[in-house]
């Protein structure tokens, strides 16, 4: 199979009528995912708005399937592309972040969960100083339950705001968003578009001083000037990961282009040449050996997404491809 996005895009001629976003057929994929590889999405659309998404999705044909994408900081997008549509917000429509209340932010989903971070600060409020350390935005923490240091998106959710598959909005609980570890059991049609989030009031010296050893911390153990996705594999209970990897020889272990680091061995870099295959084939590589090693099977954090070119097979080291 292969994408042909000028053909998706011409099959939809009359359908779209009122819709105001961009529509970009064969949208190459690597220049907004952080790994800067991988093929293209066969139609890549922009909402401009919440409304605009809602009236894109009640229109567009079921059997297309639909793809939200958020600022592509753990994405790894295969080389043969990603089929139908890829929905991507724009910072314009989806990426504000404002104080509503004495503890509560309501946020965007395309927002930065660093901007966020700030504006906590400056309104005062602890709580969202992991936030400041996250490479990602609210809409992806939102999904997976983004954490570091000690704390996770769920403790600061109050409600969500999606659209689904055929258009229709949703409000949803803290409750009814499913969290556990690095996961939400939300349904997974749902394209998240803000959310009320709360902290706690709080003295922003120590909310700074919190935020700066945050950053400290990045910058000292791990690879953020290199083209990555952050940390590739979940943290196994009662393990770390890098220890698992670095245990089983895996630091800096390298396949064509991509390499897990040597600062970190949790994140996987394209250290300037490689492709989508080569990345996931380390990944598969390093599950292995982990597996071989300590008996234990590492999940993915990273999101791998669209179809291998003619040819690539990655070995089911596992039997959890996806």
């Amino acid at each position: 199979m292969q994408v042909d996005g000028e053909r998706l895009l011409a099959s939809l001629a009359g359908r779209l009528d009122g819709v105001e976003g961009r529509l970009t057929p064969n949208s190459d994929m690597s220049k907004i995912t952080w790994f800067r590889t991988g093929g293209p999405a066969e139609l890549l659309f922009q909402p401009a708005d919440e409304e605009d998404l809602a009236t894109f999705l009640a229109a567009l044909p079921g059997e297309i399937p639909v793809l939200p994408v958020g600022i592509g900081s753990n994405l790894l997008v295969r080389d043969g592309g990603i089929p139908g549509v890829v929905i991507r917000l724009s910072a314009k429509g989806f990426g504000q972040a404002e104080r509503i209340s004495d503890t509560r932010i309501s946020a965007g989903a395309a927002c930065p969960d660093k901007h966020v971070a700030a504006l906590a600060l400056e309104a005062g409020l602890a709580g969202f100083h992991f936030y400041h350390g996250i490479p990602g935005a609210i809409g992806g923490a939102l999904r997976m339950n983004a954490g570091a240091n000690g704390v996770e998106t769920r403790e600061r959710v109050v409600e969500v705001h999606a659209v689904d598959r055929k258009g229709v909005r949703h409000v949803l609980s803290n409750a009814e968003m499913g969290y556990a570890y690095r996961h939400s059991s939300a349904p997974g049609d749902l394209i998240f578009t803000r959310a009320i989030l709360e902290g706690t009031p709080g003295d922003a010296a120590e909310i700074r001083a919190a935020m700066d050893a945050v950053q400290h911390h990045r910058e000292t153990v791990q690879p953020i000037r290199e083209k990555t996705g952050g940390s590739t594999f979940k943290n196994p209970e009662g393990h770390s990961a890098w220890k698992l990897i670095d245990a089983a020889g895996c630091r800096g272990l390298t396949i064509g282009g991509a390499q897990m680091s040597p600062m970190h061995c949790n994140f996987m870099i394209n250290t300037g040449t490689a492709s989508g295959y080569e990345l996931e084939n380390l990944g598969e590589t390093v599950r292995a050996r982990v597996l071989e090693h300590s008996g234990i099977r590492l999940d993915w954090e990273i999101k791998r997404l669209g179809l291998f070119e003619p040819g690539q097979v990655v070995q089911e080291f596992l039997g959890q491809m996806v």
